[in-house]
C-alpha cells in the first residue's frame, strides 16, 4: 500500500480533476480497499482539503451543479438516446451481454418497452431487475462479488462465468474513451469482465455519453486507468450517436 500522504496527494488531485470521485472510482485508481479511501476521505475533509458526501468526495463545499453524486442522474438524455440506438439493433430472439452502468440500464429499459424472447446474461443486478419483469426473457446473473455502490459484478468468478458462453451481441459501457478508440475504465476487475465479453460476443456495441469522453482525455497516460481494447465501434451508430 501506498503511503498515506502519497494516497491523499492523488486523491486531492483525482477529485479536484473530475469535481466529485466515488468511494469505488477512487479505491479502484489508488488500488486500495474502499474502507481506507473512507478513512482517507475523513482526515482530508477534517482538514479542510475536500468534501465528504455519501459515496464519495467532492472538491468544493458542495457538489456542482448538474455533477450529483449520483451518477445515474447525469447526462440522462444521452443515455436514454443511446439506449434506444440499442433497442434498435438487438432483434427479437437475440442472445446478449448487458455489462455494468446506468446507460446500460436505460438500454436494460428499452429492451423490456420494444424486444421481445432475448436471453440476456448481465453482471449487472439491475438490469437483471429490469428484464427480469418480462416472462419470455431469459435472464442469467453472473457468479461474482457484489459492489454495493453500483450493483456490479466483478471478480475472477465473473470472468470464468461469462467465458461459457457464446452469444450474438455484447452490449457495454466504459468510463472513458481516448481519440485513438482504445477504452478506458478504473477498474482492472471490470476491464477483464468486458474483455471477456467482447471475446464471446459476435457483435459489440459500446454506449458512452459525453462526459465518458471527456474523462478519457483528462485520464489519457494516467497509470490508474487500465486500457481495455482498441477497437474502435464502427458503423451506423456513430453519426447517430454523435447528433445525440
Amino acid at each position: 500500500m501506498k503511503p498515506k500522504i502519497q494516497r491523499h496527494g492523488e486523491i486531492l488531485s483525482l477529485v479536484r480533476r473530475h469535481q466529485f470521485m466515488s468511494v469505488d472510482e477512487l479505491a479502484a485508481a489508488l488500488d486500495v480497499t474502499p474502507q481506507t479511501i473512507r478513512c482517507d476521505i475523513r482526515e482530508l475533509e477534517e482538514g479542510g482539503s475536500l468534501k465528504r458526501h455519501h459515496g464519495g468526495a467532492s472538491s468544493g463545499g458542495n457538489l456542482p451543479e448538474g455533477l450529483p453524486a449520483d451518477r445515474q442522474t447525469r447526462c440522462q438524455n444521452e443515455k436514454n438516446a443511446i439506449a434506444r440506438l440499442i433497442a434498435e439493433h438487438i432483434p427479437d430472439g437475440s442472445s446478449l451481454f448487458v455489462s455494468i452502468g446506468t446507460t446500460m440500464e436505460a438500454a436494460a429499459s428499452e429492451l423490456v418497452k420494444r424486444r421481445s424472447s432475448l436471453r440476456i446474461i448481465t453482471n449487472n443486478i439491475h438490469v437483471a431487475s429490469v428484464v427480469s419483469a418480462r416472462t419470455d426473457y431469459t435472464v442469467i446473473i453472473t457468479s461474482g462479488v457484489v459492489r454495493p455502490l453500483d450493483g456490479g459484478i466483478t471478480g475472477v468468478a465473473t470472468v470464468d462465468f461469462i467465458n461459457q458462453f457464446k452469444v450474438d451481441y455484447a452490449v457495454m459501457s466504459t468510463h472513458g474513451v481516448e481519440s485513438d478508440g482504445s477504452l478506458l475504465d478504473y477498474d482492472y476487475k471490470e476491464v477483464s469482465v468486458m474483455q471477456a465479453m467482447i471475446a464471446n460476443a459476435r457483435v459489440r456495441f459500446l454506449g458512452v455519453d459525453h462526459i465518458a469522453n471527456s474523462a478519457a482525455t483528462r485520464w489519457s497516460g494516467s497509470a490508474a486507468l487500465r486500457r481495455l481494447t482498441k477497437y474502435l465501434p464502427t458503423g451506423c451508430l456513430i453519426p447517430r450517436c454523435r447528433r445525440c
